[in-house]
């Protein structure tokens, strides 16, 4: 530290010293609050030294997104119930978020591992074999993309990542101009309940990405005062609500035409709400509909066409 000229009082040359250390303090606060909130953000711990070669993805949705961002081919093993694209039937399996295979993990000699963050088990595991891990982390819409630049940046295609996230965008923000203006209908939003019945019902509340996707193709979530992803409801609380559309996800493999109308019949037991008075009932059949990635864009598609098909009328 530079000296002070005698001229200079005691007391001024402690003030002096006193705001340099605080400077320098300053400076070190706001470098270590930057690493904290960098950790907490979705990806990796620490900075990637070479781009990955052989990763390992046991979440569908950045399965699809290295797909997308055109680094599918340095996949190496992928989980459980990754469906899509085609090539990933071609892959090693290696679990899921319940259920991952650690010695299978170890065996495919990955050097990233794309994790769930709440997988703290295998997190540790994965630390100890000194295997590198992006840990996925999820809310709402606006985490597909910017968990997809953040991927990205981690396998050295931050470039593509970021042009793929910047289409999504402008596509969701295409269809939210085109419903734009129109009435917005109070919707159910049915991710769930026992076949064949009206029991069990589980629908999307005002939280998640599922509602988010939702208010951008032009509908009002009817349970958007609960404030979470999964809301159980009763069929007394449907009557109560009044939806005016009501939108029932299915996934996995299409439904049989004959089963798909016999459950879209179910809904006849509730002839005085308004969406089955008015025939604004819609099945919907896809995965897009429960893997956020990028066909997030799809789904959120499907659900203007459901909502507001005079937009799409030629």
């Amino acid at each position: 530290m530079a000296a002070f000229p005698p001229s200079v009082s005691g007391t001024r040359r402690a003030s002096a010293v006193v705001v340099v250390c605080a400077f320098f303090v300053g400076m070190y606060v706001a470098s270590l609050a930057e690493s904290v909130a960098a950790q907490n953000r979705p990806g990796s711990s620490a900075a990637p030294t070479t781009s990955p070669r052989r990763i390992i993805s046991l979440i569908p949705a950045t399965t699809e997104m290295l797909f997308a961002m055109g680094a599918g081919d340095r996949l190496a093993g992928v989980g459980t119930y990754d469906k899509f694209p085609p090539e990933v039937e071609r892959l090693p399996r290696v679990g899921g978020l319940l259920d991952p295979s650690v010695e299978r993990i170890l065996s495919l000699k990955p050097d990233l591992v794309i994790v769930y963050d709440t997988q703290t088990e295998l997190k540790g595991q994965l630390a100890r074999a000194g295997i590198p891990i992006f840990r996925y982390v999820h809310r709402g819409l606006p985490d597909i993309t910017e968990t997809m630049r953040a991927l990205g940046l981690r396998v050295g295609a931050a470039a593509a990542a970021d042009a793929a996230a910047a289409q999504i965008e402008q596509q969701l923000a295409g269809i939210r101009t085109r419903v734009a203006r129109r009435p917005r209908p109070k919707t159910l939003l049915v991710f769930g309940r026992e076949p064949g019945s009206l029991r069990l019902i589980d629908a999307s509340g005002g939280y998640g990405f599922l509602h988010d996707v939702l208010e951008v193709a032009g509908g009002t979530d009817v349970l958007a005062d609960l404030k979470r992803q999964s809301v159980q409801l009763s069929t007394e609380s449907i009557l109560a609500r009044a939806p005016e559309v009501i939108i029932e996800l299915r996934y996995g493999s299409a439904l049989q035409t004959d089963r798909l109308e016999a459950e879209h019949l179910v809904w006849n037991a509730l002839p005085s709400v308004p969406a089955v008075k008015n025939n604004r009932v819609h099945l919907l059949v896809g995965d897009e509909f429960v893997v956020p990635g990028p066909r997030i864009v799809l789904a959120a598609d499907r659900f203007a066409r459901a909502l507001h098909p005079d937009a799409y009328a030629r």
